[in-house]
């Protein structure tokens, strides 16, 4: 038998670690946490010992059998002692007259009430629950893992047209829920082909765009979402795209962004060349004060800090986009370029502002678009603008929905996706629940 640990930062890195290192039919005999991540403990040709046989410890059941020997006999002896009380009684009220009001009753012995147990606070440690958390967490996974890995495994056999199928979504970079919901709408066509065309058809009709273009809709717009997505240079590309059409009189600038050095600097200069007036807002300074006086504004842009999710001048920083008074809308800016972890971390950080939607940038330097299209469409947020370079206004498109999916087969994975991504994207939809399509 082949034992082997393993080390990895979470429990699914750990699994493909011992796959790829002991094979399949690897079996994993212990888990636990460490810093910096978890420990799997896998063994190879590992067969379960027998529980060895109970060996009887003759002093202890001796001590047994005279303590229930003891207990019947004080039994029985409560139970004399209340005959013989009983008895008694009888003979002292034998020469006593009785009346009709005075029926004979033999007294009942009332046991007095036991004082109750004084309750003992026990301390429990914190992190005696935090340890069976972490290994009820880590048996999910495991069992997430070995059924995604089985679903996949008898969906080759039994429908190879859709776990092409799958695969082709897979290359794009879709998530598993999403994809699911979109095969789940050609499950009666045969054809591949066709089953393909319909396949990308429905993902464009679940992109949603806005009606009317932001800046012909005017109003406040601000820029949210955390450092190196790139909404300075959008807020930029935007707003020379106004001045282009409609000129610089009924457009501001504002700066949120006090932390990034530079940065008021670089909208100072934008501001020069396109002569449009900016202001700062330092932090603790009143937004809604700083807006009053370009509320005459037909358009004001916002640049904002781009900040960690732990950092409290974030939280301020959206309670004052959030206020009654300023009535911003707030797009969400991703880059394509980012991890499916860091698009949904930034989506849950920056929702508490409200969303108005969202602005897809470095289109030009991405090599999937499946995971940020799967953020927008599962959170229902309309893709505002596109933009893939660094050109100033040329760059910023709007979104046709159409191209936006021709755009991500065409930078799709040249390779076929490996046997553990395609359980892995199983695995997850053991945890999401299917939506209702059609």
């Amino acid at each position: 038998m082949q034992v082997k640990r393993f080390f990895a930062a979470d429990m699914r890195q750990a699994m493909k670690l011992v796959r790829d290192e002991l094979g399949a039919d690897a079996a994993i005999i212990g888990n636990r946490r460490i810093a910096g991540g978890v420990e799997l403990t896998a063994a190879l040709d590992y067969t379960p010992q027998a529980l060895a046989p109970r060996v009887p410890n003759m002093e202890l059941e001796d001590e047994l059998r005279k303590t229930a020997s003891r207990i019947v006999s004080a039994q029985a002896e409560l139970g004399m002692r209340g005959d013989s009380d009983a008895t008694t009684n009888r003979q002292l009220f034998a020469g006593l007259p009785l009346t009709a009001a005075e029926p004979l009753v033999e007294p009942t012995f009332v046991e007095p009430p036991r004082p109750a147990a004084p309750v003992q606070a026990q301390a429990i440690d914190q992190r005696v629950f935090d340890s069976m958390r972490f290994e009820l967490n880590g048996l999910r996974e495991l069992l997430e893992v070995q059924l995604g890995s089985l679903a996949w495994t008898q969906l080759q056999g039994s429908k190879p047209q859709q776990a092409n199928l799958w695969r082709r979504l897979q290359r794009i970079g879709l998530s598993g829920p999403l994809s699911r919901d979109l095969l789940a709408l050609t499950t009666e066509i045969e054809e591949p082909r066709q089953a393909w065309r319909m396949l990308l058809a429905h993902l464009a009709r679940m992109i949603v765009t806005p009606e009317i273009e932001p800046l012909e809709e005017g109003g406040v717009i601000a820029m949210v979402g955390p450092a190196g997505m790139g909404k300075t240079t959008t807020l930029a590309k935007l707003a020379a795209r106004y001045v282009l059409k409609y000129g610089a009189q009924n457009i501001a600038l504002v700066s949120m962004d006090s932390y990034r050095i530079g940065a008021q600097e670089q909208l100072k200069t934008l501001g020069r060349i396109l002569n449009v007036s900016v202001t700062h807002v330092d932090p603790g300074q009143s937004l809604a004060n700083a807006l009053d006086p370009l509320l005459r504004k037909r358009v004001v842009l916002i640049d904002t800090a781009g900040l960690q999710a732990s950092d409290p001048a974030l939280r301020m920083q959206l309670e004052s986009l959030a206020g009654r008074g300023i009535k911003s809308k707030n797009y969400l800016v991703l880059a394509t370029t980012s991890q499916k972890q860091v698009l949904t971390a930034a989506y849950h950080s920056y929702k508490r502002c409200g969303l108005a939607g969202c602005i897809l940038t470095k289109l030009d330097e991405t090599a999937s678009l499946g995971e940020v299209l799967s953020l927008a469409i599962s959170h229902e947020l309309p893709v505002a603008y596109l933009t893939d370079g660094p050109r100033i206004p040329d760059d910023l498109h709007l979104p046709r929905r159409h191209q936006l999916v021709s755009r991500a087969v065409s930078v799709q994975m040249q390779e076929e996706p490996s046997e553990e991504a395609m359980a892995d994207m199983f695995a997850d939809l053991y945890h999401t629940p299917a939506k209702r399509v059609g």
